[in-house]
């Protein structure tokens, strides 16, 4: 793909958006950027991208600038809908996304991980086994760095481990990893997909490229997951958490086994006793990153002393602290029902659970007999709150708490002795804070400041 001054145009200016302008500026192409943002809320960027010579549009996005360029990059965030974006593609222009521009110019393997949940987890713990077994490894994507940010330093020998949304999947045309993992796939971002259908087709696109030296792993319990290997030219591997399969990874007893190729004899790999991370879904987590190990030839030992050594991502079942007692865990990650939903089940009861944020047009009564049997009291924040109230009236106390520092007080105060205190919000961050993480920061905050 040739750049060299040719007219591209950067739609919405949020992390990866700003690597993408100023990687395409050094590719000599003649950048512009638009974000509906105004000018004052991009006065930290805006100086940096006119001193590379790169144009600003601020405060929306103009037609005319749209029309007048060659390529037009869409960031994650921007939705495919949004006006001038789906006009641009009516008048036949080339559209394409982050993670497919930066897929042109990335050295090496990809190794690319999906799913609606678990997928920073694995992604980070399949980064740290390619690197602890001396594979040369970088980890992006969805998780730290974007793709875009990667070019640079690879090379031919070196393996790309992307963790990868939907918002991504739904703008390639080439990308192409060697190994795709879809870890499940469950009801979210309903509010930009339009229908669960939608949302999965664009997690299906994982493996569009995808051919018979490539390799497909996928969860055999999760239903949705399994009807992507339909769709996948392939070779297709498993793995399950409650039984035997014929090619992938499984518990076998009180162990995780891999069976290399159909009726091949089950290798061992570790006891799941050595697995310390919080909750069943991450067994799930751990056979997907042993499977897509094992596929690359990483041996079983080196797996296994890898595994054994990882430690929980930061706002996923993040144990934060003890206070009088009571267990404060930060799970500011899940931000959706499913995901709150396997936190609870991490937990036997005496749970106090703080729920809310910016609803992604969520089912929260789906959460009912988890609440019901787990759960103490329920504290709601942010602008979902009304609407939970509403889905889960007469299933679980409630308290509305408003905001987050309100509700870590009011379940501080209530909790006894031998409780936990959970924040598990399934919802996104974005109507209070500027992101999970931001999110999860002030939770451990309120947490590290009781007495």
């Amino acid at each position: 793909m040739d750049l060299k001054n040719k007219r591209v145009l950067v739609v919405g200016l949020g992390k990866s958006g700003i690597s993408a302008a100023m990687f395409l500026r050094k590719l000599g192409a003649r950048v512009t950027v638009s974000d509906t943002r105004s000018a004052t809320a991009l006065a930290k960027e805006i100086p940096t991208l006119l001193d590379a010579g790169i144009m600003v549009e601020a405060g929306g996005h103009g037609l005319l600038t749209f029309r007048r360029q060659d390529l037009i990059v869409v960031s994650p965030g921007v939705p495919m809908d949004t006006p001038e974006v789906k006009q641009s593609l009516e008048y036949g222009m080339k559209v394409i996304g982050e993670l497919e521009l930066a897929s042109r110019f990335l050295k090496g393997r990809v190794v690319a991980i999906t799913g609606s949940n678990g997928k920073t987890t694995t992604t980070t713990l399949v980064g740290k086994i390619f690197s602890d077994a001396g594979v040369q490894t970088q980890v992006g994507g969805n998780i730290g760095l974007p793709v875009i940010d990667l070019i640079e330093k690879s090379t031919p020998e070196t393996t790309n481990v992307l963790e990868v949304s939907s918002f991504q999947l739904e703008t390639i045309e080439e990308f192409h990893p060697h190994i795709a993992v879809v870890l499940n796939i469950t009801p979210d971002h309903l509010d930009r997909h339009g229908s669960f259908e939608a949302y999965a087709a664009a997690k299906t696109r994982i493996t569009e490229r995808q051919g018979p030296e490539d390799f497909l792993v996928l969860n055999a319990e999760d239903k949705p997951t399994q009807m992507v290997a339909a769709k996948s030219k392939a070779q297709i591997y498993w793995f399950s958490p409650r039984r035997p399969i014929k090619q992938g990874a499984f518990v076998h007893g009180e162990s995780i086994v891999f069976i290399p190729r159909e009726g091949a004899k089950p290798e061992p790999v570790m006891p799941v006793a050595e697995i310390h991370l919080k909750g069943a879904h991450n067994v799930e987590n751990v056979l997907a990153a042993v499977c897509t190990a094992r596929l690359a030839g990483i041996p079983a030992e080196k797996i296994r002393a890898s595994v054994a050594s990882f430690k929980a991502v930061e706002h996923r079942l993040e144990f934060v602290r003890t206070v009088n007692g009571v267990e404060f865990y930060n799970d500011s990650k899940a931000t959706n029902v499913d995901a709150a939903m396997k936190a609870l089940a991490s937990f036997p009861k005496g749970i106090h659970l703080i729920l809310g944020g910016k609803d992604k047009d969520s089912d929260y009564t789906l959460m009912a007999d988890l609440l019901r049997e787990r759960v103490k009291t329920v504290y709601t924040i942010g602008s979902a709150a009304e609407k939970i109230e509403r889905h889960l009236q007469g299933v679980v106390k409630m308290v509305a708490a408003g905001t987050l520092q309100a509700a870590v007080a009011e379940a501080a105060k209530t909790a006894t002795p031998g409780e936990v205190v959970l924040l598990s919000p399934a919802c996104s961050s974005f109507d209070q804070f500027d992101n999970y993480e931001h999110r999860g920061r002030m939770f451990r905050q309120f947490v590290n400041e009781l007495r």
